[in-house]
């Protein structure tokens, strides 16, 4: 896989993750002509097109569309089922993703993309494991943010204690 993007039905793109170097110039090139003419195309068109040297697969879920690129010799059907993957993945850790969950939470969907797909390949197939070290991660950071907080009490009372 090349890359993926992630944009609304108004052609705001909501989260793109790049598995080639490319410019920054060059990706909203790619960015804006994929978005025009996906969002170009009539709802019972094929989800499958060539683009330049690539195969683009798509899909639709409620307001959000899923892009991946990914080259010639590559399996549509197999990327279509990487992006649904990546959509149950979503739907269990956000209990039915909308939209708003992406743009507030934008964090948490890139670090579920990443552990489920590394380099552009599926790194985790198992929707079970993915999800168990995304909640380890997040049982790690709530450790953090509680045991952090005490402490940064307890030090800033010392500190107005010294200092009085």
């Amino acid at each position: 896989m090349q890359f993926m993007l992630l944009f609304s039905r108004q052609g705001k793109l909501r989260l793109q993750k790049w598995y080639v170097p490319l410019s920054d110039k060059e990706k909203k090139k790619i960015t804006r002509e994929l978005v025009q003419t996906i969002l170009a195309r009539k709802p019972k068109m094929c989800s499958f097109l060539e683009w330049r040297d690539l195969k683009i697969v798509y899909k639709r879920y409620a307001s959000l569309y899923f892009c991946c690129a990914v080259e010639d010799q590559d399996n549509e059907l197999i990327t279509l089922e990487i992006i649904h993957r990546y959509v149950e993945l979503l739907d269990k850790y956000f209990g039915s993703v909308c939209e708003l969950d992406i743009i507030f939470n934008f964090e948490k969907a890139y670090f579920i993309l990443d552990e489920f797909l590394l380099g552009g390949e599926a790194q985790e197939t198992s929707k079970k494991n993915v999800l168990k070290a995304i909640e380890q991660a997040d049982l790690l950071q709530e450790r953090e943010t509680f045991c952090g907080f005490p402490f940064f009490l307890a030090s800033v009372s010392l500190s107005l204690m010294l200092f009085s």
